[in-house]
């Protein structure tokens, strides 16, 4: 490699666009059938457009289009920064862009058909699993290869998460996808009952454990000690925190089946390892935190750090409900209602999608080599997130307690105070107020899509030292 050669940012920068707009697209499907929720008719009879079949979309596009987008991005960007070492190999790092937006326009044509597994954050059938794993292995082959190529001694710690994250997706998602195809568009899993559940949520919880926190914690690492100038708190505790994540988030999928026909010594093993994850989880946002040690006023005047802050501190929160609603007696009223929304959505907004935007509001200049076109409208899109994020968690965690409530309330006889249909009545203004808390947020979006046009399209070239593709330098 010669001393003049530069990273590759091609990539990087397709797959930053392409997060903005599948973002876009998730949130605007989500907005759409949470809609649908306060008036049904909005589905106006046809099939493509019932709930049933635009919210695996829906959790389709904003976790693997989305998120997935903005952890290659993120990815490929920092194992280049931190190995001062260009991708292993450029066309199989183009390969798993094409590849990844295959998938998802793919996901967006057979979903609304009704071509499902019913499998959660799995439903795509056996084709297009077999094209997720061909895209993901070149994923890790581009990725561990530019490891293995690295200048620098020393991985640092957010490659250590990104490795993990793709090591654990991969083997989730091929082992929970196994399946017998019985036509071109149809598969029955190759596990059976309580099995396939526990296969099932044994993948489902570690979709969320390791595609939306390992990866997402990667972003956490790099990004915040760089917009902050800091170093990070204790490169120790990073150690410490990776480690017990590692080993204590793939024993938590049983919390997701209390009270099932799951046996019960299961189902209470994945609540005592829920507990125990807690202490990993609020190590790293402690650490993440903490990072901003003596530069706190920066919050003030940065609203960048301002989006990867709050979402440490999202993660803090959300990490603290979820080992709570793993306690059986905590679970007994949450199972089943929308206080589980709710706790998916304030992991799922206050931290994936604001660690994710705060990411990108740092990458795209550099990438571009483009002044960020307005500040002021990165002010106004975090407060409108804000906004969003507040009215939609608030309002599923009132409406799941109240569900829970009534539907466990009885008469001095033993029979129910209230029908079913009694609570989904409560339910109908909870509804429009996370409708109206969808809107907010996809409202934000919406801003960061027109100042990232704006950045892209200007005439001012950046004065940040490390905003133009940098050679790689010798050591």
């Amino acid at each position: 490699m010669t001393g003049t050669e530069t990273y590759n940012y091609k990539v990087i920068r397709q797959f930053a666009i392409m997060t903005i707009v599948w973002g876009i697209v998730g949130m605007a499907v989500g907005v759409y059938i949470a809609a649908e929720l306060v008036w049904p008719w909005l589905n106006f009879d046809i099939p493509y457009l019932t709930f049933s079949r635009l919210r695996p979309l829906h959790t389709n596009a904003v976790i693997f289009a989305f998120g997935g987008s903005a952890l290659f991005a993120t990815s490929y960007y920092v194992v280049q920064r931190t190995c001062h070492a260009r991708l292993v190999s450029d066309k199989l790092a183009a390969f798993t862009f094409w590849g990844w937006q295959l998938v998802i326009v793919l996901a967006a044509i057979t979903l609304p058909l009704g071509i499902t597994t019913t499998k959660e954050y799995a439903e795509l059938e056996w084709p297009i699993d077999i094209l997720i794993t061909v895209v993901w292995v070149a994923y890790a082959v581009v990725f561990f290869g530019t490891i293995t190529k690295r200048r620098i001694p020393h991985i640092y710690v957010a490659n250590w998460f990104y490795g993990a994250f793709i090591i654990a997706v991969a083997i989730l998602h091929i082992f929970n996808s196994l399946a017998i195809p019985v036509s071109m568009w149809k598969s029955y899993s190759a596990y059976a009952g309580v099995q396939d559940a526990m296969v099932q949520w044994w993948y489902g919880h570690n979709a969320v454990g390791f595609f939306l926190t390992a990866g997402f914690l990667g972003m956490m690492y790099y990004f915040i000690p760089k917009q902050a100038q800091r170093p990070v708190y204790s490169y120790r505790l990073s150690i410490v925190h990776f480690w017990a994540l590692i080993f204590t988030y793939i024993w938590a999928g049983p919390h997701h089946l209390h009270y099932t026909a799951l046996p019960d010594w299961v189902q209470s093993l994945g609540m005592v390892m829920s507990l125990i994850l807690l202490a990993p989880s609020w190590g790293g946002m402690i650490n993440g935190m903490m990072t901003l040690s003596g530069a706190w006023e920066k919050l003030r005047s940065d609203p960048i750090l301002r989006f990867l802050v709050v979402a440490v501190s999202f993660y803090g929160m959300s990490t603290f409900e979820g080992p709570m609603m793993a306690i059986k007696t905590v679970n007994a009223l949450s199972h089943y209602t929308d206080w589980t929304i709710g706790h998916v959505h304030s992991g799922a907004l206050g931290w994936v999608a604001l660690i994710s935007i705060g990411s990108l509001y740092y990458l795209i200049p550099r990438l571009f080599g483009r002044e960020l076109y307005s500040t002021k409208l990165v002010e106004i899109h975090f407060w409108i997130a804000m906004i969003g994020i507040v009215l939609y968690i608030t309002s599923m965690w009132v409406s799941g307690i109240m569900q829970g409530l009534m539907w466990r309330a009885v008469n001095p006889d033993g029979t129910l105070t209230y029908s079913f249909v009694e609570s989904v009545q409560a339910m109908h203004p909870y509804y429009l107020i996370r409708w109206l808390g969808g809107v907010f947020f996809l409202l934000g979006m919406l801003v960061m899509a027109y100042n990232i046009f704006k950045t892209v399209n200007s005439s001012k070239t950046a004065k940040i030292n490390d905003l133009i593709p940098a050679p790689v330098l010798a050591h």
